[in-house]
């Protein structure tokens, strides 16, 4: 178990370690003597020399500080991000007969899909009364082609339009259960 150290016992210690220091250092100046052959004096415990204070005239504070304000100007240049004109760009918008023609595709999807999920569902005995139900809608379509046709823009759709026009679709043939494999004689492995 350490022994704990009181304040008497570090005070003996620095008084022994002292008494030590004293009797090295007439040591060292009797060893002095006898090299310079002289009389010694007390050594005098070696102490770093003083480093001489500097100062710095006002001319001189101005120009550091300025070169120190050249860095800082540099530094903040090279780390700014890039013109912010090419962030000014206006984001591209699609004109109003442009949203007018998806607007009327979307609605042209819509009733097909609804369409063809009717006749899906709709019982065998219904198919007569949609042929009767048929002559009519053939009627009323050359009135809506006459009419989409006033409303088309003068102007041929640009490219883009062509891309992004719909895809018709077919409509979704009914679907029969898979078919099981065909087994082999042989065992999976």
């Amino acid at each position: 178990m350490p022994q704990l150290l009181t304040n008497e016992i570090v005070a003996a210690a620095i008084a022994g370690f002292e008494k030590q220091k004293a009797k090295i250092d007439a040591q060292i100046a009797e060893l002095r003597q006898m090299l310079s052959g002289g009389a010694a004096g007390p050594a005098a415990p070696p102490q770093a020399p003083k480093p001489k204070r500097r100062k710095l005239s006002a001319a001189g504070r101005r120009a550091i500080a300025e070169a120190q304000r050249k860095r800082w100007a540099e530094s903040k240049r090279q780390s700014a991000p890039p013109a912010p004109a090419a962030e000014a760009k206006p984001k591209p918008r699609i004109s109003e007969e442009g949203m007018k023609r998806i607007v009327a595709a979307t609605k042209k999807r819509w009733r097909l899909a609804k369409a063809a999920k009717a006749r899906l569902a709709a019982p065998k005995k219904a198919a007569p009364a949609a042929k009767k139900a048929a002559p009519a809608a053939k009627k009323a379509a050359p009135a809506a082609k006459k009419a989409a046709v006033k409303k088309a823009p003068a102007k041929a759709p640009s490219k883009t339009a062509k891309k992004n026009a719909p895809v018709k679709k077919a409509a979704p043939a009914a679907t029969a259960p898979p078919a099981p494999p065909a087994t082999t004689g042989t065992v999976a492995q």
